[in-house]
């Protein structure tokens, strides 16, 4: 049976940003249906937030995001953003963890997302900074910007290529053309495609409560050092290995993890 959420649980229903917290996972939707999703500056804004108390609230260990409607996100309401970005103003307050990760820290735990119908322009960038990505068939993208005279200014053009290798980035950043959740799948935008949008919600909400099972502490090691390794190379990744693994084995989850394995037995991790 799917996973459906009923919108009665969510405290404030004219929020275009949406959370709820069911353990410790964090439920970000995004809820514009109307305009298929466009993101304006308040809700980038709001974005941002629901990303910061991801981060900062310690009884969170990792979040989904997802779309109400049709859509996951049609990319920015131009016209309501764009007198933002002429006075030079960041895309997201400062202070704040950037959902696009194009400025201030870096998050440390882990984001799943799951996309349907539309997912233009920012969406690519908000799948690009996240970790794992769930789509339905029926996923269309495109980076379309130099179609409009601009350029993708979200990270895209740098996590393109990471992500997805030189030739596939430049095919799409260049052309602007539209591709499937099947190409996106061969890239490696994606890691799964689904039938349908509740399989799509399904299965990214089943991988992000296996991650909330793990010892919290291991994972955003593990996020962290692979993260290491993408930025700064293999050398600085593997300089930090030894000294983070100790750390991780002086802590109670990892007490506990070897005590569930001789009892045999599921582990109960704390985070601490």
């Amino acid at each position: 049976m799917c996973h459906v959420l009923p919108r009665i649980f969510f405290k404030k229903i004219h929020q275009m940003i949406q959370i709820k917290q069911e353990g410790p996972i964090l439920l970000i939707e995004i809820n514009r249906p109307e305009k298929y999703n466009a993101f304006t500056k308040q809700m980038l804004d709001d974005l941002a937030k629901a990303y910061t108390k991801l981060e900062e609230n310690e009884d969170l260990w990792v979040g989904l995001v997802y779309a109400n409607g049709k859509h996951f996100s049609a990319g920015l309401d131009l016209a309501d953003v764009s007198p933002y970005v002429l006075r030079g103003e960041p895309m997201t307050p400062v202070g704040l963890i950037d959902p696009f990760q194009t400025q201030g820290k870096y998050r440390q735990k882990p984001v799943v997302m799951a996309m349907q119908g539309y997912a233009f322009t920012l969406s690519i960038e908000l799948a690009l900074a996240a970790d794992i990505i769930i789509a339905a068939e029926n996923t269309i993208f495109t980076q379309l910007e130099v179609g409009r005279g601009i350029m993708p200014f979200g990270g895209a053009t740098v996590r393109f290529a990471q992500r997805c290798g030189w030739g596939n980035a430049m095919r799409y950043l260049l052309t602007g053309d539209k591709f499937g959740a099947d190409e996106a799948l061969r890239i490696g935008l994606v890691q799964q495609v689904c039938d349908s949008a509740e399989a799509t919600y399904e299965t990214a909400f089943s991988i992000a409560k296996t991650i909330s099972e793990q010892a919290p502490l291991a994972v955003q090691a593990s996020l962290a050092n692979a993260r290491k390794a993408f930025l700064e190379g293999d050398e600085a990744a593997l300089k930090d290995l030894i000294p983070t693994a100790r750390r991780l084995m002086q802590t109670e989850d990892a007490k506990e993890g070897l005590q569930s394995f001789v009892e045999r037995r599921k582990a109960k991790f704390t985070g601490k």
